[in-house]
């Protein structure tokens, strides 16, 4: 949990638009994380050089793919570790370079994810072992049976729907709202991988893929990548990069507890649990209420899972999350602006890339970037990001800081990244050239030998 060490600042961040797998010709891995480090760097006006430590998220590769990524900017010979935690694999590479800055370790640290899948439903890549989460597959047989011809994580999540539904009246309509206003949410933001609007009789109309889920209800397979780079105070006053810095306020993760084990409750078998308690920790850590966030970047796998979250994360009563979708308050105009981006279900879900992509659409909100999908009057954000097959959660709340001596209104020292970019990189999503590379690229000679690394991102620009 954060707060218990220095301050870290959010000042860099990047993205790659999410595409359906295999979408984008020639690119593998490496290519996705240099577009998405190199819009990161250029974002904080900074080269490789001043990178001390990276933290790269993956779920589906072989090891060290962190730094063959990475070697593209620079062998610089820096300590970089690689993570592998289901969907919340992004959020834990940020959670390691957060605390190697919080630590004192380190004044510069790099969070980077990607993510390049295979077509179709996710599935389990090792069938000679013990698969990780198959206690949950176990515990929903026992209480609900199971359909062995649908997708394994839709029954996960759809299970939990329908319990939400037992127990305290919801129906599927209500999940069917939260997908209609994610779709509607995405058509503004150009790094979504689906930007098509659908109206409410369409996702309930569309393909049945398990109990009250559509096929409009569940996220899809993506490549992509998205990258963070995290800072102490000092490094921030420095380098003044105090008017674009966001604080990381609090930041929390949790994982099983043996009681839902016990329970056997699909929800908690979801995740629920582990939502709950990792943002009572963040919230705690950050001072904060529910009734000071404005936007939150929510882990929407399934719309299930975005509706049993409202409740996990204290954002409606107990209860109440059906409520909470129906009354408006989930969207501009409401209480909250949910998935402002259009979330996991029409922005995409490569599943290392997530947790990053949501620092990324947070950060751009709370700068006030984000035209048209802007939310405003923003103080506080918050980012929720859950990895199943055993389980882990990540709740991160942010903030605009306010420095000692009001650093972040002083703008005479400092120079607008939009204008290094060209263009507001929040609205609009862009390659990135050899020019905007040959800026961040290490300047200590620590390139390797372009016929050795002629594979990558150089020889298809």
């Amino acid at each position: 949990m954060s707060g218990k060490g220095r301050k870290v600042y959010v000042i860099g961040v990047g993205m790659t638009k999410f595409e359906k797998p295999g979408r984008r010709k020639g690119y593998d891995y490496p290519e996705f994380a240099l577009e998405a480090a190199t819009k990161a760097l250029l974002d904080a006006n900074l080269t490789y050089d001043a990178v001390e430590f990276a933290a790269v998220g993956y779920t589906v590769g072989d090891s060290t793919c962190g730094q063959r990524a990475l070697y593209q900017l620079g062998m610089t010979q820096i300590p970089v570790i690689n993570c592998q935690n289901a969907c919340a694999t992004g959020s834990s590479a940020l959670t390691l370079a957060r605390q190697s800055v919080e630590s004192g370790l380190y004044d510069c640290a790099l969070a980077l994810g990607f993510e390049k899948m295979y077509p179709g439903t996710i599935r389990e890549y090792w069938t000679d072992r013990i698969a990780s989460g198959g206690y949950r597959t176990e515990a929903i047989k026992k209480t609900r049976g199971w359909d062995e011809k649908a997708p394994r994580t839709a029954q996960q999540f759809g299970s939990a729907g329908i319990e939400y539904m037992e127990k305290f009246g919801a129906q599927p309509i209500h999940m069917g709202m939260i997908a209609e206003k994610n779709h509607r949410h995405s058509a503004l933001n150009p790094y979504s991988q689906f930007q098509d609007i659908h109206t409410l009789d369409q996702v309930m109309s569309s393909r049945k893929i398990f109990g009250p889920l559509t096929v409009l209800q569940c996220c899809p397979t993506s490549d992509g990548a998205g990258c963070a780079i995290v800072c102490s105070e000092e490094f921030v006053l420095k380098h003044n990069l105090a008017p674009q810095a966001v604080l990381i306020a609090a930041q929390a993760m949790a994982t099983d507890s043996y009681q839902h084990i016990e329970t056997l409750s699909s929800i908690d078998m979801a995740g629920a649990q582990m939502t709950r308690r990792a943002a009572e920790q963040a919230f705690k850590t950050a001072g904060i209420t529910r009734d000071d966030v404005g936007a939150v970047e929510l882990h929407d796998c399934f719309s299930a899972n975005e509706l049993i979250s409202y409740d996990a994360l204290g954002l409606c009563e107990p209860g109440k999350a059906h409520e909470l979708v129906a009354s408006g308050n989930a969207t501009y105009g409401g209480k909250y602006v949910i998935n402002p981006s259009g979330g996991l279900i029409s922005k995409g879900h490569p599943l290392g890339a997530t947790g990053l992509a949501q620092c990324t659409e947070l950060t751009w909100q709370l700068r006030g970037w984000c035209g048209k999908r802007q939310v405003k009057d923003l103080r506080y954000a918050m980012q929720h990001n859950v990895g199943l097959a055993a389980g882990v959660c990540v709740v991160t709340i942010y903030t605009r800081p306010a420095f000692k001596n009001g650093e972040e209104k002083d703008t005479s020292k400092w120079q607008d990244p939009r204008k290094r970019f060209g263009y507001n990189p929040a609205v609009e999503a862009r390659l990135v050239t050899k020019a905007d590379i040959a800026k961040v690229v290490s300047k200590q000679g620590a390139l390797p030998p372009s016929d050795i690394f002629a594979a990558g991102v150089e020889a298809r620009l």
